[in-house]
């Protein structure tokens, strides 16, 4: 908040799956903005209407999908953003099963996104 004077961001995104994210977003969400939560979550969270309703938040949740994956690549190649400062491991498919005890095991094993290699 102290970034921006006390106002909050007009769009906070959970994309974790975790509790604590998604309490940082409630707290963070400046009135009138939007909270896009697609982090999947394992566990239940604390939902702070009373705020979020006086503030006039809108609350999106749902799967990312492949219908903006072009977009994310064109991002990618004008290198707008540096998609290996999310990477936390790099698993081959071989290990497939490793990589969702990792996944799965988000908090723990600090993981963040999981690259699964097909390195034959």
């Amino acid at each position: 908040m102290k970034m921006t004077q006390g106002v909050g961001v007009d769009v906070a995104v959970e994309a974790v799956g975790v509790s604590s994210t998604f309490d940082v977003c409630q707290g963070i969400v400046a009135a009138g903005g939007r909270i896009a939560n697609v982090g999947v979550h394992g566990t239940p969270v604390q939902l702070n209407l009373d705020k979020l309703w006086s503030h006039n938040i809108t609350l999106t949740t749902g799967l990312v999908d492949t219908s903006s994956t072009s977009t994310l690549l064109k991002t990618i190649a004008s290198q707008k953003l540096q998609p290996s400062q999310l990477i936390t491991y790099h698993i081959p498919f071989q290990q497939m099963l490793q990589a969702y005890k990792t996944f799965g095991n988000t908090m723990q094993e600090k993981a963040m996104k999981v690259i699964i290699s097909n390195d034959a």
